[in-house]
This record gives C-alpha cells, sequence and structure tokens, in this order.
C-alpha cells in the first residue's frame, strides 16, 4: 500500500486518482482522503489497518503569506509533521519515502536554468521549512538506509488550483479575473519569467521516482521560461473577452527569472507534456 499525505490537496489528489493501491491521508475530508488525520499526530493509530510500503510526502502548509505571519505553524506543519512520517517509515520498514519538496528552496537564482546543485537560498519562512523537510528526509536516507527522493516542482498549475488562496498561481488568480471581464494586473514590467509546469507532468515524474526507486533531488518543469506577458495575453486571447492588460508597481521580493534545468530528472525518464496554450484552453476556457 502507497501512502499518500495531503490528498485533498491540488498534487495529493492527482496522485490518488493515478497511482493504484494508494491511500491518501488529509486534516481536511475530500472524496481523494480515506484517513482524516494530522500528520503530526499519532500514526501508529492512523494507520494501524494499513501495511504501508512506500510513503509520498505532499501534506504541507503552503502559504507564504501565512508562513511570514505565523514561521511556528509553518515549520510545526512542514519540518516536524516531516520527521513524524520519517520516523514512521524508520520504525516500520517503509521501503520508499517521496518527498514533495519546492523550487522556493532556491529562493533568488544566481544563474539560469536552475540545476540540482544550484546554491539553497530561500526568501521566506515556508522555503526554509520545505527545504529543511527535504534535508532531514535525506538525512535519513543516510543515517537509517530509508530510499528517499525529493521532488522540487516549479510552478505547478491545474484547475484545482484555488483562485481566492492567498497562495494561488498567477495563472489560476488570471483565469479566474479573465472569466469576470475584469483586468488582468502585472506588476511590473511583466518581463519576469516562470517555469509553468502541468500537473500531471509532477505525476509524471513522481510515478517514474516511484517506479524506479530513484534517490536523491529532482527538478520537476518544463525547461522553458514563459514571461508573465506572455502568460496574460495567452490567457487574454483565450478568454475571448478583450479583457485588458494593465501594469503596477512591482512588488518587493519578487523573483526576476526563474527555470528549471530537468536533465537529471530526463536521465530516469521523465518527459514534460506541458503546452501551457493548449493545456490552459483545456482546462479553463
Amino acid at each position: 500500500m502507497i501512502l499518500i499525505t495531503g490528498s485533498s490537496g491540488q498534487l495529493g489528489s492527482y496522485l490518488i486518482e493515478s497511482i493504484p493501491n494508494s491511500v491518501g491521508l488529509d486534516i481536511r475530508p475530500s472524496k481523494f482522503t480515506e484517513i482524516v488525520g494530522d500528520i503530526r499526530g499519532n500514526l501508529d493509530i492512523l494507520l494501524k489497518n494499513y501495511e504501508i510500503d512506500a510513503i509520498i510526502h505532499a501534506a504541507a502548509q503552503v502559504s507564504v503569506v501565512k508562513s511570514v505571519e505565523d514561521p511556528k505553524n509553518d515549520a510545526d506543519n512542514n519540518i516536524m509533521g516531516t520527521i513524524n512520517l520519517l520516523e514512521y517509515a524508520r520504525k516500520y520498514d517503509v521501503e520508499q519515502f517521496i518527498y514533495i519538496s519546492s523550487a522556493a528552496v532556491y529562493g533568488e537564482p544566481k544563474y539560469l536554468p536552475i540545476d540540482e546543485r544550484h546554491p539553497t537560498g530561500p526568501k521566506s519562512p515556508y522555503g526554509l521549512s520545505k527545504l529543511t523537510g527535504e534535508r532531514y528526509s535525506l538525512l535519513y536516507s543516510e543515517l537509517y538506509g530509508l530510499k528517499v527522493a525529493s521532488i522540487r516542482p516549479f510552478n505547478i498549475f491545474s484547475p484545482r488550483q484555488d483562485p481566492n488562496s492567498p497562495y494561488s498561481g498567477v495563472i489560476s488568480i488570471f483565469v479566474s479575473r479573465a472569466k469576470k471581464g475584469l483586468p488582468l494586473i502585472i506588476y511590473g514590467d511583466g518581463e519576469q519569467t516562470r517555469d509553468f509546469v502541468n500537473v500531471q507532468d509532477v505525476v509524471h515524474l513522481v510515478k517514474l521516482a516511484l517506479a524506479k526507486k530513484a534517490d536523491g533531488v529532482y527538478n520537476c518543469g518544463t525547461g522553458k521560461e514563459t514571461s508573465i506577458n506572455e502568460l496574460a495575453k495567452i490567457i487574454a486571447e483565450l478568454s475571448g473577452k478583450g479583457i485588458k492588460i494593465v501594469h503596477d508597481k512591482p512588488r518587493e521580493g519578487d523573483i526576476r527569472k526563474s527555470y528549471a534545468d530537468i536533465s537529471k530528472a530526463i536521465e530516469i525518464g521523465y518527459e514534460p507534456k506541458t503546452n501551457l496554450k493548449e493545456d490552459l484552453k483545456n482546462y479553463f476556457f
């Protein structure tokens, strides 16, 4: 049995749908979650009816804004919750642990594209807690022989993103505004770039890591950069509503350019299928 934590979340829900013989654990009930509970709780009791062979750990406090407001809660969820799962894995000789990390661990890029050897310099408590959880996972691999792979997704998009979330991606915010006929607001000159990756590509890499018992760290993106100006034009065009694009003052601390070097993931069979314009059209319009 494969345990997927965070199964009510965006990525976790797709993982549950795509991976046979899996069971979902989340603090929030949903149709994707069989076990309702907290990863910081007593896992012996929560998982007593299951024989867990592998854990895909996608549960996290994911809001950068909330992490700045309450770093203690962020650390409790993302660090202590991860350690609790790792201890369960060690106690019960779980064969494999896949940690869902984040490109937020890199901070401001020193060079592009960003490979896995790029220095880490998180700019928020969220990024720091994800990096710490990742390092604990990799340390358990060294100390206790747990097979660990860490996946660092870049900018995931899917129809299940919540445009009302304080940490919602720019895609879901733009789409939500476009559907209401509202202008798309770009902060700064719009030449900031991101690596937008379809959630199905992330699922694909996680499944590869699972099947191949991969270890180490893997970026998950497309290897291509898209400017916020380009993104806004695509969404405005797809909406067919003559949506205006307006610019506002730059946001402090906004990373200028970011995209992934995915050559390491390609070595284990990863082939991103993301087609930004077509995927946005199929998902939202």
